[in-house]
């Protein structure tokens, strides 16, 4: 019998780039948590002139506009290169700010951010401490084959893990003749290795779980678990002798990611040094100062504002407007000169 979550555990946090999103989105979701707050930070990019708040939290990085007119969430899995470059800022002048080129659904985005209070470190410090953080806790969120799974031929326990249950005799059934070897059941992931060859193994986080199966196959009854479509839609089967041993394990893991699910685990740790100077949560108060809020003309315009051509090394060849009645830079693909004069 097939089991699903309770409720839809997709995170997309730290693997996209969102715009001008609802106050509710801002909100750090269940796992998810505010690291560091830095109140006066100006989106040199795309707001050059505004200031408003910067967020890091162990998923993504936000920035919200004073006016709470714009937005950006930016997550971790997106980024490519973090830098410190000298900008033109309107606020502080020429100074040094926060560069992040990003990647996302194969268009490149590049994002600046400048720390309006002087002589303070703490923007590009704690990003960069935070960024490292996520990318080496992957285990966490990402299936894996084939990795340095042991240490002294025993499951090597990741900072946050605890060990639930071992079973030895576990026979993974995705070859032919099926390979004997070892599962080791934890607060964030089911792993197995082969016995004759450690480097033969598997580590499925809860947070790439589908679904827990009891099957029969060719070789008996096994249970198969299902990755996430993200997590490459695999069913890895497993046999495990007797049939109530199996059953038992199903339950367990049931429990296990139901628990999971409540409060997922996603590895990145990290603490300030210096603590924030404002309360952190929530992202977006409840009771805003007086202010126009302004209409912004959609989504295109904080595509454009951000968007990085990597293919912009020289100049696109000239071609005529009939609009302008001369000659023009061929604009990329998808944009019209209307576009353009509306970015804010």
């Amino acid at each position: 019998e097939a089991w699903s979550p309770l409720y839809e555990m997709e995170v997309w946090q730290d693997r996209e780039i969102r715009f001008d999103i609802s106050e509710s989105l801002l909100q750090p979701r269940a796992g998810e948590h505010i690291i560091d707050h830095l109140p006066l930070v100006e989106d040199t990019k795309g707001n050059n002139g505004d200031k408003g708040r910067f967020y890091v939290t162990n998923l993504r990085v936000i920035w919200l506009s004073a006016t709470h007119r714009v937005n950006l969430s930016i997550g971790y899995k997106t980024i490519s290169t973090i830098n410190i470059k000298k900008v033109n800022s309107k606020l502080r002048g020429f100074t040094e700010a926060l560069y992040l080129m990003t990647k996302h659904k194969n268009t490149q985005f590049e994002f600046i951010f400048t720390n309006l209070v002087a002589d303070s470190p703490r923007l590009f410090s704690t990003v960069l401490a935070v960024y490292r953080a996520y990318e080496t806790s992957k285990a966490y969120r990402d299936l894996r084959l084939r990795s340095a799974l042991l240490e002294n031929n025993e499951l090597k326990l990741l900072p946050l893990e605890q060990l639930y249950d071992k079973l030895t005799g576990v026979w993974n059934l995705c070859s032919d003749q099926g390979t004997l070897g070892t599962l080791y059941i934890t607060n964030v992931r089911v792993a197995w290795h082969s016995n004759l060859n450690d480097i033969f193994n598997v580590s499925l986080p809860y947070l790439q779980m589908q679904s827990v199966k009891v099957r029969d196959s060719k070789f008996g009854v096994a249970m198969v678990l299902e990755t996430t479509e993200r997590g490459g839609g695999f069913n890895l089967g497993f046999r495990i002798d007797p049939f109530e041993k199996l059953k038992e394990l199903v339950q367990e893991i049931q429990s296990l990611h139901k628990v999971f699910s409540a409060s997922p685990i996603f590895g990145v740790e990290y603490e300030t040094e210096v603590q924030p100077t404002l309360e952190p949560q929530p992202v977006v108060d409840t009771v805003q100062e007086d202010m126009e809020v302004l209409q912004t003309t959609g989504q295109l315009d904080s595509f454009a504002a951000y968007f990085a051509d990597p293919h912009k090394a020289k100049d696109r060849e000239p071609v005529f407007s009939p609009e302008l009645g001369l000659a023009i830079e061929k604009l990329p693909d998808g944009y019209s000169l209307k576009d353009l004069w509306e970015v804010s």
